[in-house]
């Protein structure tokens, strides 16, 4: 193995598949102005049109209620609970009639690990919402709670995504990956699928033509080389979508927020994930995942100033502005744009921005578009 940066740097040029090895090397030898060279130059050819696309839309959560018991989660409660609910569907009107009203076309709509609503229970929600909303598209649930649907109705992965889609859901977000790695797993989010399972999701979702999103959410108790031993199982799912389906579209990578976390009270957990470690697993994302055509600067847990020198860095996509996020915010997120700042950020980094779908095509600035003002 030619442990070389400048082989390993034309190799990655040509979008050839990096071992994991081969992508520490270049993590941990690589100055930062090279690593983001390189991954700058791949975005360039995967994205000619040099554009930094962006979304609105809004994350609705169905229920709070979860037993998955993640310990970097401030959001969930146990069944029976005071605070816990189920979000009902005049709740679900309201908002999305602000939603579009703000120019916004999907909701990413997620919950928790809620141990009494199995597949009728979203099927329902998914059909009343597309009956009275058409056009609202439906970024729905995540690989563990397929999962934990699958499990709750003695259903395979393939059949629960089936009845989903005919409901109305249009694409998977790629939530709950955290990492990859089952020791990793069990420490952080114990009550969730395993790595496998998660992989084997996304996986039934491709070959049924659902598109979705993968994530990684690092900075936590994960060594580097789970890190990369995460991007290359998620390439592997990425190799052996049917070539028809789009797959993954974006892969997120984010940083462990530790505000009242338990993994922080309990464990003493606290994320230090620096600046510079952003920008590179960026670059490094962008090297690792040839086959993924956008990667996504997490804009919501690192700060403006940092994202927007990942739009040089291998980042395209500035993702949603979010008119309503409760979970990662619970955790100490404190960052925030409407419709134009959003917009501002980009121009200010030098690029041109373009509001796109969760498809990535490209809409039009919706005319009458209202400025979003909401506390929350």
């Amino acid at each position: 193995m030619d442990m070389n940066l400048e082989t390993l740097y034309q190799r990655a040029l040509n979008f050839e598949h990096l071992t994991k090895e081969e992508g520490m090397f270049l993590f941990e030898n690589a100055p930062l102005n090279e690593l983001s060279h390189i991954a700058n130059e791949l975005r360039k050819k995967q994205v000619p049109h040099g554009k930094v696309t962006w979304q609105i839309d809004r994350n609705l959560n169905t229920t709070n209620v979860c037993i998955a018991n993640c310990k970097f989660c401030n959001f969930y409660r146990i069944p029976g609970h005071a605070e816990a609910y189920i979000t009902d569907m005049d709740t679900y009107r309201l908002k999305i009639k602000e939603t579009l009203a703000w120019g916004g076309d999907q909701l990413l709509l997620q919950g928790g690990h809620h141990p009494e609503l199995g597949l009728a229970f979203y099927t329902g929600i998914f059909s009343q919402i597309k009956a009275e909303f058409p056009t609202i598209k439906l970024h729905t649930l995540g690989p563990p709670e397929i999962a934990h649907i699958a499990k709750l109705e003695k259903m395979s992965h393939t059949d629960v995504l089936k009845a989903l889609v005919a409901a109305g859901m249009d694409s998977l977000p790629g939530a709950g990956a955290e990492i990859l790695v089952d020791r990793v797993r069990k420490l952080v989010s114990n009550g969730k699928c395993g790595a496998d399972e998660w992989l084997d999701v996304m996986a039934a979702a491709h070959q049924l033509n659902i598109t979705s999103s993968a994530t990684m959410m690092f900075g936590h108790v994960e060594t580097l080389e789970e890190r990369f031993i995460h991007l290359v199982r998620i390439r592997e799912v990425q190799d052996k979508k049917p070539a028809n389906a789009k797959g993954f579209l974006a892969f997120i990578p984010w940083t462990f927020q530790d505000v009242d976390t338990l993994l922080t009270k309990i464990r003493g957990v606290h994320n230090l994930t620096t600046t510079e470690e952003y920008i590179r697993m960026i670059a490094i994302s962008r090297i690792m995942l040839p086959n993924i055509k956008n990667i996504q600067a997490s804009w919501l847990t690192v700060g403006k100033a940092t994202a927007q020198v990942c739009l040089e860095a291998g980042a395209n996509d500035f993702g949603s502005i979010m008119l309503e996020e409760n979970v990662v915010s619970a955790a100490g997120a404190p960052h925030r744009f409407t419709y134009k700042s959003i917009q501002e950020a980009i121009a200010e980094a030098g690029f041109e921005p373009q509001l796109r779908n969760q498809q990535y095509e490209w809409r039009e600035l919706p005319a009458g578009i209202m400025e979003q003002v909401i506390d929350y």
